[in-house]
């Protein structure tokens, strides 16, 4: 990715890119976004942007595989987070779903992943350690709990579902506190016109609402012009 387009990626937020999309497309129905609400390690940190380095863990009970095998597949995931595309996202899923206790993502796992380089992580998992994450590096996720339980990797660079939205390693990513979405891959070039474009019609009616003596037929003549722009 350009520098540019990342660095305009990273200052808007996710609804702005989801409108941006649909005028990519000249409509509306864009839906690979996450659905629910999610939570944010740090609210009022940039967007989430990146290419995601997928796995899956369980934490309900301890796995019955040989702990070699258990070790192996754990150094691979930590080499494949090592040597993902950048700028890249860690997106794991935790498949115990809703039922999911184990913090995977805390105090060290934050840093180890944020030292190799990664600029967050998407999960519908559990974060802790809330004051203690690796400054910089925002969790997107889907709640917040105490234990890691008996976390496990069970598989790597497989599509995961994190909130409705499946995401298959490598596919581009914007997440924010407001979840998460794909971004089309050839959509990428088009995206900083469409964002652009989006702003001005938006700033139609936004100047319109923020100017003295706002009235309804301020609102009509502006809403009218905001109409006609975004068609």
């Amino acid at each position: 990715m350009e520098a540019e387009l990342f660095a305009l990626l990273r200052a808007v937020d996710t609804p702005s890119v989801c409108n941006a999309i649909e005028v990519v497309e000249g409509k509306r129905g864009f839906d690979r976004f996450t659905r629910g609400t999610m939570l944010a390690s740090a609210p009022e940190a940039g967007a989430l942007v990146g290419r995601a380095a997928t796995a899956k863990i369980s934490a309900l009970a301890p796995s019955e595989e040989p702990p070699e095998v258990i070790r192996a597949r754990r150094m691979a995931y930590y080499r494949h987070m090592a040597d993902s595309a950048r700028p890249g996202i860690a997106v794991v899923e935790d498949v115990d779903g809703a039922a999911a206790i184990g913090a995977y993502w805390g105090e060290i796992n934050t840093n180890v992943h944020k030292g190799f380089g990664l600029a967050g992580a998407l999960t519908n998992g559990v974060m802790r350690d809330l004051g203690d994450l690796a400054e910089g590096f925002p969790v997107i996720a889907g709640s917040i709990g105490p234990s890691h339980g008996f976390v496990h990797v069970t598989e790597i660079a497989t599509p995961v579902t994190i909130f409705g939205l499946t995401i298959a390693d490598g596919e581009m990513v914007h997440a924010d506190r407001h979840g998460a979405l794909v971004i089309p891959e050839g959509y990428l070039g088009e995206l900083a016109g469409a964002i652009a474009k989006m702003q001005a019609t938006e700033e139609i009616v936004l100047s319109a609402a923020r100017a003295p003596g706002f009235d309804f037929a301020a609102f009509e003549a502006a809403w009218t012009a905001f109409e006609a722009a975004r068609t």
